[in-house]
């Protein structure tokens, strides 16, 4: 075993090529269209997850503290306020993914694409890595 140590390797003719495509993608994530893109998406996305985390905290909430409120029936014997607000998290969450879907749908999937489409024409340019 030796204790050399080994000499660098020689560079491949893929590196250049490998540092044009790094710096592409840097191009990329500096560019207006992509903070834009960035910006869009957290624009929805944090206040719904605000929103959803009130929404579930005030479930909790409620089942801890108000147990008189969430015990209230409503329909029959079996229904109540605390079943209904268990229920409601579920179609929050439905509502939420449904909403999400439109917007990317709009406002996300288009730039996307359009990013994709520039990287993937500049690759196609330079061929494909080995």
């Amino acid at each position: 075993m030796s204790t050399d140590t080994p000499a660098p390797d020689a560079p491949s003719p893929a590196a250049p090529e490998t540092a044009s495509a790094a710096d592409r993608y840097l191009a990329v994530q500096r560019s207006d269209e992509f903070a834009g893109l960035r910006r869009a998406l957290r624009g929805f996305v944090f206040p719904m997850t605000v929103a959803f985390f009130l929404w579930y905290a005030l479930y909790v909430i409620l089942s801890a503290y108000a147990r008189d409120f969430m015990g209230t029936r409503l329909f029959g014997s079996h229904i109540n306020v605390a079943l209904v607000f268990g229920l409601l998290q579920f179609v929050s969450t439905f509502l939420i993914a449904w909403l999400y879907s439109r917007f990317a749908d709009r406002k996300i999937d288009p730039v996307a694409d359009r990013i994709r489409a520039e990287i993937g024409e500049v690759h196609r340019e330079h061929g494909p890595r080995g």
